[in-house]
């Protein structure tokens, strides 16, 4: 099976790449709320990012947006 990546934009994270390979369409559809010590929180903070809102089929992007920083 090839590797599948979806690539984060904007936020603290931008650039990064998240492995999603085996991941449904459901759940490519919702995003994550990644770990990271660069957001507004700090150290053990998270990153939320998911599909943009004008994306025609969320559960196959291969880009997730950044939505804020949450504890």
């Amino acid at each position: 099976m090839d590797q599948q990546h979806v690539t984060l934009v904007g936020g603290p994270l931008d650039g990064h790449q998240v492995p999603v390979t085996g991941w449904t369409p459901q759940q490519r559809a919702t995003g994550v709320a990644h770990l990271t010590d660069h957001g507004a929180y700090g150290p053990g903070g998270r990153a939320v990012y998911g599909p943009a809102p004008d994306d025609v089929d969320p559960g196959s992007t291969d880009r997730w947006v950044w939505e804020g920083d949450c504890p």
